[in-house]
């Protein structure tokens, strides 16, 4: 478990830096950089899945999917479910939106919990309750202020618990899945590319294609390929909790570098799920304890 924890935090870390590095790729825009994202995470899904000898479970993979229609199916909607979201992500950076999708991923780990305690029957620790209930306060105090919440809030809080539910059901090994799926999300980025004039732009800016966009693939294959691993190794519950993480980091860059303003009316919304990350924190160093006397 100590494994699945320490990869979840690695990941959502290099997630929250991935914002503040869409700033680089000007003149891009967020869908511009969803594309070359794509085509330059491709490479390095692959070179994952050939240095960690992972090949096998790919074809296998991709063999399974041409013979079952229904794992197929389950493997287009996963993919169209992920491009969503890394869409969204490279968006909002430049519109200004980073702490609306913050929100989200706040909200993300509450539907990871209700998901794993009715679907998966998982058990929670009163750490665990507490936290959920603190960060549930702050989610209240954001619907009474504001009576609903932004469509990028939603499109995280609701669109991630089914596409890793999907996940869950395809199972096989998770870096082969990513692999596929980048795969599979490929053309669509090849086709913006060739439609979009601001994408090709890129092409004429040596240091954007030659440096920046394969580093945004490097950050999105490392970080990618250890979020999913964590989303297998870990209980569903415990994942989600430990979503926090990513948030905060996104609020505090979005802050301190990207220029958006936290109001004090949005501090009554953060500060108590703030006190669920902390609790976060200290389940997990709990578990860690208990898994080095094991």
């Amino acid at each position: 478990m100590g494994r699945g924890i320490a990869l979840s935090v690695g990941a959502t870390t290099l997630f929250a830096l991935l914002s503040v590095y869409t700033r680089i790729l000007r003149p891009l825009d967020g869908l511009d950089i969803f594309a070359w994202r794509i085509v330059w995470t491709v490479p390095g899904a692959l070179l994952l899945v050939w240095l960690r000898g992972r090949w096998g479970e790919l074809r296998a993979l991709a063999w399974a999917s041409v013979r079952e229609p229904l794992r197929a199916a389950m493997l287009v909607a996963a993919s169209a479910l992920l491009g969503l979201q890394l869409w969204l992500f490279m968006w909002a950076p430049l519109h200004g939106r980073l702490l609306e999708v913050s929100l989200g991923y706040f909200l993300l780990p509450l539907s990871m919990v209700l998901v794993g305690r009715i679907y998966y029957r998982e058990r929670l620790v009163p750490l665990q309750w507490l936290a959920v209930g603190f960060a549930a306060l702050g989610v209240a105090h954001e619907l009474w202020v504001t009576h609903a919440f932004s469509w990028p809030t939603l499109v995280v809080a609701v669109g991630y618990p089914p596409y890793f539910m999907l996940r869950r059901k395809l199972g096989g090994d998770s870096l082969a899945t990513f692999a596929l799926e980048m795969l599979l999300l490929l053309p669509v980025a090849v086709a913006l590319v060739a439609l979009r004039p601001g994408a090709q732009a890129a092409l004429h800016q040596p240091l954007l294609w030659a440096a920046y966009l394969p580093g945004l693939g490097a950050l999105s294959t490392v970080a990618l390929a250890s979020y999913l691993a964590a989303s297998r190794l870990l209980p569903m519950a415990l994942f989600g909790i430990l979503g926090y993480v990513e948030p905060v980091l996104l609020v505090l860059f979005s802050v301190t570098l990207l220029g958006e303003t936290l109001s004090a009316t949005q501090i009554g919304t953060y500060a108590p799920i703030w006190v669920a990350v902390a609790m976060t924190a200290v389940h997990s160093v709990l578990l860690l304890r208990e898994q080095q006397r094991d």
